[in-house]
């Protein structure tokens, strides 16, 4: 774990339970990185982080949009 309480980059994150059943008794798949088996319900599954997100500016529209810089700053 690094001082941020985050695993260590190239560590895997390890689910607490299926997202399908909700049993916790999960074991690494051998599709590849990230895969999962539920040893309950027998379905393979993955995880993938996409990344962060931060607040934007109030935007009636209600999308997504980073704050753009100001010049100056």
């Amino acid at each position: 774990m690094s001082a941020a309480g985050g695993a260590e980059p190239g560590q895997r994150a390890v689910p607490f339970y299926c997202p399908f059943c909700g049993d916790e008794d999960l074991r690494p798949h051998e599709e590849g990185h990230g895969t999962w088996l539920c040893s309950a319900c027998r379905r393979a599954f993955s995880l993938k982080f996409l990344g962060l997100v931060f607040p934007t500016r109030h935007n009636p529209d209600h999308t997504h949009q980073p704050i753009a810089q100001e010049e100056g700053r």
